[in-house]
């Protein structure tokens, strides 16, 4: 277990690509229980659901709509709404052009990792307005996906072209011993000189990785590698064949785990292929809210925060279609209405349908501090045990006549919740249009309760967009704001939306940035206080949110509390923060948000809270001790009590901090 400090506090956040990290209380990590929080923090279940004034609308007419299409960023048309753009890093030469996608993102310290078709580049974003190129390193591997665990760089590759010595001339012969499919390790040591150390072959490449760390080894990593093209020759790699979902050795229907010494990277190996989609034939399909049993049409909006123009009346996030499969339905045909190939079970998607459902993950999330991962495999979103790091277990599947391609998962930060996209298309396909409904294309949200996954509701960027233009859900990660879940996502060239799901039911869209058809969002996360996107063709993008109703300047500052060494969405990180007066200011601004106490009593509190800041180290103590006891006296009495109980424990921990907590103004 590796563990890092936020600030010069020892409180511990986890390092998505540096394995988990833990609370001091925390032990080897395990599903949660029904009704309880990871961390030991205040329940959020009996607190109001978040309130926003009647005047936070998102603006009408939506301005994504009719952007101005370009090759290039100045080129192009640009909509943003409580977002900011800081910077654009143009590709670099050998990195544009036919053939050259930007991909997937891995982060660790000041440098950006962003993956492409033909290599990769890492940047030093030290100076988020103007980013600076490090190394770019020529090595063809389709999709060329990063994750990074300290010095170590892993890539995943599945093209039947690419070459073990990172050559551009591309493999034609049917069986070569040079070809590459698998996983490359690089030395990033020296980041403007990385060292490829050697190549793990799989039996069908790497469409993805996924770093897991295992609390009880420190010497060893392990990779889930997730890819579902064709099989290659049982003469490249020993004993890769095909066969049926029952057959042990078939190379479909599972994935495969690469143990990696962090002294000997050189020794990685496979070291397991467990089959954790046999058997999926009675796929069980989620029922609809009971709350929603009206029917609806034609393309939904963006919840509260208003739906686009030309939207049907009634239209919501969060509102399911009328009919969808309810458990045990059957999902082998299209839903009504639905393009056609959009077939449930993954039809839509790449490498196409493969008997029930799809013989292969597209991606998966770990969530090491719950001992829980998120699968999305074709037809289906699978949650797993992986306690046992290099022996995971299937715990459930869940399967949606609406989803066509389960591409990504995302937890919320306590795991109580779990939001699975659908890239339907695989990536090719206008799925945004306004004929195009909510739930296709989109995302899907669940609750995670005993290893059990109920379904809410969906989400989906809502503007509407044109034919020309490829837009579905893919990558994204959680913004770490206290007391709320809260995502930003790439929707290829929908762009990037930022939206709240902390009421599973009734995600909201709070903030976006779009640009006119050209390019396109692959990823879009947030790193240390920006958001940092890799766009396929226009380079490396970085923004920050500003302030609005929806998110306030308090909520924002503490998120930028939350340091990480490294990050990997497909590790996904838990959120500690740190004491600061931007934390318990940022759950006073939920407060009032919510009417939770009275608009005096919350004044009172900040200005309270302003005369400790300003009183200097000698008595702040002293005075943040009194007001965490006042304002404890105020829990009982108050409309939202876990709130409340939050910023009475807020400003305690700041008393103990002292002078040591982060003075965020």
């Amino acid at each position: 277990m590796r563990r890092t400090t936020l600030l010069t506090v020892g409180f511990g956040l986890i390092v998505a690509a540096c394995a988990r990290s833990t609370s001091s209380t925390s032990s080897a990590p395990r599903p949660i229980r029904d009704g309880e929080t990871i961390t030991g923090d205040v329940s959020l279940a009996n607190s109001p659901p978040m309130r926003y004034p009647e005047s936070a609308k998102a603006p009408n007419p939506d301005p994504r709509v009719g952007l101005k299409p370009g090759v290039g960023v100045g080129d192009a048309g640009e909509a943003a709404f409580n977002m900011r753009q800081l910077s654009n890093s143009p590709a670099p030469a050998g990195f544009t052009g036919r053939g050259a996608t930007g991909s997937d993102l891995a982060f660790s310290g000041n440098f950006a990792i962003q993956g492409n078709y033909r290599g990769f580049q890492i940047w030093n974003m030290e100076n988020a307005r103007a980013p600076k190129l490090v190394s770019a390193f020529l090595c063809p591997t389709s999709q060329g996906d990063p994750t990074v665990f300290r010095n170590l760089l892993f890539i995943s590759g599945e093209s039947q072209g690419a070459r073990n010595d990172c050559g551009a001339t591309p493999i034609t012969d049917s069986v070569s011993m040079d070809r590459f499919r698998g996983v490359r390790v690089f030395d990033i040591t020296d980041m403007a000189k990385p060292r490829l150390v050697m190549n793990v072959q799989t039996c069908r490449g790497s469409h993805t990785n996924t770093i897991v760390t295992d609390p009880n080894d420190k010497d060893n990593i392990y990779i889930y590698v997730s890819g579902y093209s064709a099989i290659r020759s049982s003469k490249e790699v020993p004993n890769c064949q095909d066969g049926p979902s029952g057959d042990s050795a078939s190379a479909r229907f599972r994935i495969e785990v690469i143990k990696v010494p962090l002294k000997n990277p050189e020794q990685s190996k496979v070291v397991n292929s467990p089959h954790l989609l046999a058997d999926l034939t009675g796929r069980t399909v989620h029922a609809p809210p009971p709350s929603d049993t009206g029917a609806r049409g034609g393309r939904g909006g963006g919840a509260a925060a208003g739906a686009p123009a030309g939207a049907p009346a009634g239209a919501r996030a969060g509102a399911p279609t009328a009919g969808a499969p309810t458990a045990g339905a059957p999902t082998a045909g299209a839903t009504a209405g639905a393009p056609a190939g959009g077939r449930a079970g993954g039809g839509g998607g790449r490498g196409g349908p493969q008997g029930p459902g799809q013989s292969g993950c597209h991606d998966i999330t770990a969530y090491p501090n719950v001992g829980y991962a998120g699968g999305a495999c074709g037809g289906y979103g699978l949650l797993f045990d992986i306690r046992d790091p290099k022996n995971p277990k299937r715990l459930k599947s869940v399967a949606d006549s609406n989803m066509s391609f389960w591409h990504s998962a995302t937890f919320s930060n306590d795991g109580s919740k779990l939001l699975f996209s659908d890239e339907w298309g695989g990536g090719g396909a206008a799925r945004c249009r306004a004929t195009d409904k909510l739930e296709w294309g989109g995302n899907a949200i669940f609750t995670v309760e005993n290893g059990e996954l109920t379904f809410k509701s969906y989400y989906k960027m809502p503007a509407p967009q044109t034919d020309a233009e490829i837009c579905t859900a893919h990558n994204g990660s959680l913004i770490p704001v206290p007391g709320r879940d809260i995502m930003v996502q790439a929707f290829y060239q929908g762009g990037a939306t930022v939206f709240d799901w902390t009421d599973p039911a009734k995600p909201i869209e709070i903030g976006f940035f779009d640009r006119g058809p050209g390019g396109g969002y692959w990823s879009t996360y947030w790193y240390n206080g920006v958001i940092v996107s890799s766009d396929e063709t226009r380079g490396l993008d970085i923004a920050e949110l500003t302030p609005s109703q929806y998110l306030s300047q308090n909520e924002i500052d503490a998120a930028k509390t939350v340091r990480y060494e490294q990050f990997n969405s497909q590790e996904q990180p838990h959120t500690i923060w740190p004491p600061s007066f931007a934390l318990a200011r940022a759950y006073l601004d939920q407060m009032e948000r919510n009417d939770g106490l009275s608009a005096s009593r919350i004044a009172s509190i900040r200005t309270d809270l302003i005369s400790a800041e300003r009183g200097g180290c000698g008595g702040r103590g002293a005075a943040l001790t009194a007001l965490a006891s006042q304002v404890r006296s105020d829990v009982a009495g108050a409309a939202d009590k876990g709130r409340a109980e939050l910023v009475t424990r807020a400003i305690g921990e700041l008393a103990k901090a002292n002078c040591t907590a982060a003075l965020i103004p």
